[in-house]
């Protein structure tokens, strides 16, 4: 299994102009991906911004955002030239990671409905994939150049129509933070899903959890995740959140069993030091990573 780490781009007061060394510590301590999350109304950056900063500070690392709202966007060509031009910057590192989006008030603040957001997802994911294989041009030619049809695309997804989608439209599924049940129910539906729609081999999963190490951990951890979720999911997230080295290799063990490709590792904090003590945790583990230099 996979190892990434989250950008601090959702922590509200975090330094982001640091987020590029953020970036380049975890390609030199061999971290797989970089992340970043998407909310909008909140005190954090555009995914999309956060990932082309990261892009320009590493050179290995896959940049994935996880997980972009789509449906609440009211141009699916306009997203399929940012992503595109994305992928293009990072030479072909990109992973597009989407989704329907769960905060109602993005929706709100974007003066789109809620309802009917999944028949919309599915239309603007074609217009994705139509955009990138070169099939709407100008006079110039395609509008968005790409050599191999675009990023990567996972979806995230909880329902059969959601399952549905990673089957037609994407490479692979992406769960959520809300445990390994979750998990595993999600990888044998997208599975199932898969072998339904005829695909071959088996779709890729990637889920995240949230850590915070050292003093203070559970207090840290507690209140960035109050902040961000509210009462409606703080308690769920919170119970999967990693804030002791035991915990933490425990859960990646566990992980690791159900079958899931990557894990993905998201800070409460934009403190660099918790970098290090991750790295620290993991090199105590079979899950040690190798740093490059």
């Amino acid at each position: 299994m996979r190892i990434g780490v989250g950008l601090p781009a959702a922590v509200p007061g975090a330094p982001f102009e640091l987020l590029g060394d953020w970036a380049a510590a975890a390609e030199m301590y061999g971290f797989r991906h970089v992340a970043a999350l998407d909310r909008l109304v909140y005190d954090s950056l555009d995914p999309i911004v956060a990932l082309a900063t990261a892009a320009g500070r590493t050179s290995r690392v896959e940049l994935i955002t996880t997980i972009l709202g789509v449906p609440y966007r009211r141009n699916a060509v306009v997203l399929a030239k940012q992503l595109a031009s994305l992928d293009l910057v990072a030479a072909g590192r990109f992973v597009a990671g989407l989704a329907l989006g769960g905060w109602p008030e993005d929706y709100a603040a974007s003066d789109v409905a809620l309802r009917g957001r999944g028949e919309r997802f599915a239309v603007m994911l074609d217009t994705l994939r139509c955009v990138w294989a070169g099939k709407l041009a100008g006079a110039a030619g395609p509008m968005t150049p790409h050599p191999r049809s675009g990023p990567s695309m996972l979806l995230g997804a909880l329902s059969p129509a959601g399952f549905g989608r990673v089957a037609t439209f994407a490479d692979g599924w992406i769960a959520p933070f809300f445990g390994l049940q979750t998990l595993r129910d999600g990888i044998a539906s997208a599975r199932e899903a898969w072998q339904r729609a005829g695909r071959e081999g088996r779709p890729r999963v990637i889920t995240e959890r949230y850590f915070c190490l050292g003093p203070g951990a559970d207090e840290v951890a507690g209140a960035y995740l109050d902040h961000y979720y509210g009462a409606e999911y703080r308690s769920e997230v919170l119970a999967e959140t990693l804030t002791t080295p035991a915990r933490l290799i425990e859960e990646l063990d566990r992980i690791e069993a159900t079958g899931c490709d990557d894990l993905l590792l998201f800070p409460c904090t934009a403190d660099q030091d918790q970098l290090h003590r991750l790295v620290d945790a993991l090199a105590a583990s079979r899950h040690f990573i190798e740093r490059s230099h």
